[in-house]
């Protein structure tokens, strides 16, 4: 493979051992994701704010996250956001930085990064085999609470803690919220909610209501083709059969007109109109549980 001339690289551009390119966390998106529809893509500028790519020590291993956080503040309330299968790329970068703007540290850790690199491949069917289905759940929980220990000795006061995330991500924050005793609140996104169990993944949320640390808000698609409705009943039906007060507090908003990934503002499946009001309630969430 011949070499690229070295002015032919854009910012934040690398390559790899076996030649591929590779871009700075949070600078592009990921091929599997492709097309963009780059016109309604939100852009988030950074204008008062530490952003970019920090790295943190988790069991040894140095992984890498996104951070962004209002300039030379302190105290300030976190935000683990975490990504589809596609990895922490340019449109979760913006969904931190849309965070801090709000006075959050948000922190987009990259929780693919000891299976590989989710933008180095062309298609979500080899993302999902060769990187996806080899990360454990647990790895990811441990993954997070590390974020959480860097956030806390980086400006974020680790007693105003929230989660939030699409898809893939949907899925760990309800995991998540079982998890860690210090989250104040959830809020998923489109998350599998009873997918079938495996050896790394043993548990999933229907699994696990009774052991809810902090309310979750499920914000999901009436016309998500991969997570029936019929599946969003069965979880509301053992979330308010559960004696967790945590679970009786969670809540589901189903948007009729909506598909999965309705958020993704750089995909063909957004909405703007829901995926604006989700918003707005993911931020009433956080600040109704103490978040903000």
């Amino acid at each position: 493979m011949l070499k690229p001339e070295v002015d032919s690289l854009v910012p934040g551009q690398t390559f790899d051992r076996r030649g591929f390119v590779k871009t700075a966390l949070g600078s592009a998106f990921a091929a599997a994701a492709l097309p963009v529809m780059a016109q309604q893509a939100i852009k988030t500028d950074f204008a008062g704010l530490s952003a970019g790519e920090v790295t943190i020590p988790s069991g040894g291993f140095s992984m890498p996250a996104y951070r962004a956080q209002p300039e030379g503040k302190k105290n300030l309330p976190v935000v683990l956001v975490v990504s589809e299968i596609f990895g922490v790329h340019e449109h979760i970068a913006d969904v931190c930085r849309r965070f801090a703007k709000l006075g959050y540290l948000a922190i987009g850790p990259e929780l693919f990064a000891r299976q590989g690199d989710p933008q180095s491949f062309g298609t979500i069917q080899e993302l999902q085999r060769e990187v996806i289905a080899k990360v454990p759940d647990a790895q990811v929980m441990g993954d997070l609470d590390a974020a959480v220990a860097w956030a806390g000795a980086n400006g974020g006061d680790v007693s105003r803690l929230a989660i939030t995330g699409f898809c893939w991500g949907g899925r760990m924050t309800w995991l998540y919220a079982a998890h860690s005793k210090r989250l104040k609140a959830g809020v998923a996104w489109y998350g599998q909610l009873a997918p079938e169990p495996t050896p790394l993944k043993p548990k999933n949320p229907i699994d696990l209501v009774g052991q809810l640390h902090a309310p979750v808000l499920g914000l999901y698609g009436g016309k998500d083709t991969g997570i029936p409705q019929e599946q969003v009943e069965r979880m509301k039906s053992a979330l308010a059969a559960s004696s967790d007060p945590d679970a009786k507090a969670s809540r589901f908003i189903v948007y009729p007109e909506s598909g999965h990934a309705f958020h993704a503002d750089y995909r063909p499946s957004y909405r703007e109109a829901d995926a604006r009001d989700g918003w707005q309630k993911c931020l009433d969430w956080f600040r109704q549980h103490g978040v903000s």
